[in-house]
C-alpha cells in the first residue's frame, strides 16, 4: 500500500505542468468527497468550475447522506429478503417429515385365455392407448377344434321329434274318426236293444193278460163243474182235468210275468249303458272298439305331448349347449376395469393355452403412492396416518392416508413399479390417493414425486 502511495506521488510530481507538481492545499475541514473535487479541478483546470468554498462542500456533504442512507437501507432488506426465500424453502424440508423417493403405482390385472385357441383379432395394441373404459372389447380367441358332439347329439333328437310329431297327429286324427264312427255304432245299437227290450216287454204284457185270461177261465169251469159234480153232470175226471188247467193257467201267468220282470231289468241296464244276455257280455263289440279307440287316441295325444316336452326341453339344451359351444370355441377378452394397457404378451395369429397370460392391464381405478421412507420416519408413521403427495412435475399437493406399512419386507407382487425399484431407502409404505383416481388424471403411473406426512395428525384406521 504504501509502495502505491509513492507511485502516486512521484506520478503528480513528474506530471505534465507546475501546476499539477504543487501539493494540493488540504483543509482540514474537507472530506474525501471534497478531495475529489479539488482533484478534479487540478486536472481539468478548463472544463471545472470556480473551486467551491469550504461552505458549499458542506453543503453537499449534508444532502447526500440520507440518500446513502434509505440506499444501503433498500439493499439490507432485499438482501434478507433473498435470503429468507431462498433459505426458508431448504430450512423448512430439513424439518418436513417425508419421504426419501415416491412413485405413483397400480395394481395390475392380468387378462388370461380362458379356452385354446388362436388369436384371430384385437384392437390395435401398439402404442398408448390412453385410459380405456370398462368393458372395451381388446381381442378374441377362437378355437376351430371345439368338441361339438353333444350339440350335434341334441339337434338329431330335435330333428327325430320333430318328424315324428306330424305321424302322431295324423294318427290321432285317425283314431278319433275311428272312435266317433265307433261311438255312433254303439249309439245306434243302444237305441235298437232298448226299443227291442221295450217291443218284448209289451209281448210279455200281452202274454200276461192272455194267460190272465185263461186262468179266469178255468177258474170259472172249475167252479161250474163243482157245482154240476154233485147232480153227478159232471164226472170227476173232469173236474180233475178242469182244475189242472186253472192251475196251468195260473203258472202261465206267474212265469209271463216274471219275463216280464227280467226284460224290465236288461231295459233298465240297456238305458244305463250295460247290455245283459246270454249271447254276449255286459257291453257290444262296437262299445268296446269304440272304448279301445277312445285310448288309442289318448295314448297318442300323450305321445304328442310328450314329444312336444321333449322339443321345449331340447330347445333350451340345444340352446345352452350351444351357448357352452361357443364359450369353448370363441373368446372375447375385454377390460374387466377401467385402465390402461400396461404389457401384451401376445400377438394375432399366435396358438394360446387356457389359462395362458395375454394381457396385463392397469387398473386406473386403484391408484396408489408407493414411497420409500428412513428409518426414523418408518418408526413414527401409523395406518391412517395423514400424508400430502407432492408430484415433481408441479401440480397441487394430494391428500392421502398410509394404507400399509411393510417396511423392508416386500409388499404386494401384482404392482405395476415393484417398490424393490426405490432403492435409496429399504421402508417402504403405501399411500393412498383418492384425487389419482377421480379419471382427472389419466393414470398416472410412474410419475414421481414427493410423499409429506403428517404423523401428529394421524387417523386411527
Amino acid at each position: 500500500m504504501m509502495q502505491n502511495k509513492t507511485r502516486f506521488d512521484s506520478t503528480f510530481e513528474g506530471g505534465g505542468g507546475p501546476d499539477i507538481a504543487k501539493p494540493l492545499a488540504v483543509d482540514g475541514n474537507h472530506d474525501a468527497h471534497g478531495l475529489q473535487r479539488a482533484l478534479d479541478a487540478r486536472l481539468s483546470p478548463g472544463n471545472a468550475d470556480a473551486p467551491a468554498t469550504g461552505g458549499d462542500a458542506a453543503a453537499d456533504v449534508a444532502q447526500s447522506k440520507p440518500s446513502r442512507t434509505l440506499l444501503r437501507f433498500v439493499k439490507a432488506a432485499a438482501g434478507i429478503a433473498i435470503v429468507a426465500v431462498f433459505g426458508w424453502l431448504p430450512l423448512r424440508a430439513l424439518f418436513q417429515t417425508s419421504s426419501v423417493e415416491a412413485v405413483v403405482n397400480s395394481r395390475l390385472v392380468t387378462l388370461r385365455s380362458p379356452i385354446d385357441g388362436k388369436i384371430s383379432a384385437g384392437a390395435s395394441l401398439s402404442g398408448d392407448l390412453g385410459t380405456v373404459g370398462e368393458g372395451t372389447f381388446i381381442l378374441r380367441v377362437v378355437n376351430p377344434r371345439g368338441d361339438r358332439v353333444r350339440l350335434d347329439d341334441l339337434r338329431s333328437q330335435m330333428s327325430r321329434l320333430e318328424n315324428e310329431r306330424p305321424s302322431l297327429v295324423s294318427k290321432i286324427a285317425s283314431a278319433q274318426a275311428g272312435q266317433k264312427d265307433l261311438a255312433r255304432q254303439a249309439a245306434l245299437f243302444t237305441a235298437g236293444r232298448i226299443r227291442q227290450l221295450e217291443a218284448r216287454i209289451a209281448e210279455i204284457q200281452t202274454s200276461i193278460e192272455a194267460a190272465a185270461a185263461r186262468r179266469e177261465e178255468a177258474a170259472a169251469a172249475v167252479e161250474r163243474a163243482s157245482s154240476l159234480i154233485k147232480s153227478g153232470s159232471v164226472s170227476s175226471v173232469e173236474l180233475g182235468r178242469l182244475t189242472r188247467d186253472q192251475t196251468i193257467a195260473q203258472q202261465t201267468e206267474i212265469g209271463a210275468r216274471r219275463r216280464l220282470d227280467a226284460t224290465q231289468v236288461e231295459l233298465t241296464a240297456a238305458r244305463e249303458g250295460t247290455f245283459l244276455g246270454d249271447s254276449y257280455n255286459d257291453r257290444p263289440s262296437s262299445v268296446q272298439r269304440e272304448e279301445e279307440m277312445r285310448q288309442r287316441a289318448e295314448g297318442l295325444t300323450a305321445d304328442v305331448a310328450h314329444a312336444d316336452a321333449q322339443i321345449s326341453w331340447l330347445v333350451g339344451e340345444i340352446e345352452s349347449e350351444r351357448s357352452r359351444y361357443i364359450g369353448r370355441s370363441e373368446a372375447d377378452i375385454k377390460f374387466p376395469v377401467a385402465g390402461r394397457i400396461w404389457e401384451v404378451m401376445t400377438a394375432p395369429g399366435e396358438d394360446v393355452r387356457a389359462g395362458q397370460p395375454l394381457i396385463r392391464l392397469l387398473d386406473c381405478s386403484g391408484a396408489v403412492v408407493t414411497a420409500n421412507v428412513t428409518e426414523s420416519v418408518y418408526n413414527g408413521l401409523q395406518l391412517g396416518s395423514l400424508a400430502h403427495f407432492r408430484p415433481s412435475a408441479g401440480g397441487p399437493e394430494l391428500t392421502g392416508t398410509v394404507v400399509n406399512l411393510t417396511g423392508s419386507a416386500g409388499v404386494a407382487a401384482n404392482l405395476a413399479i415393484n417398490p424393490d425399484a426405490l432403492s435409496k431407502e429399504p421402508y417402504r409404505a403405501t399411500i393412498s390417493v383418492p384425487d389419482l383416481n377421480d379419471g382427472s388424471n389419466d393414470c398416472p403411473v410412474g410419475r414421481t414425486g414427493r410423499v409429506i406426512f403428517s404423523p401428529d395428525t394421524a387417523r386411527k384406521p
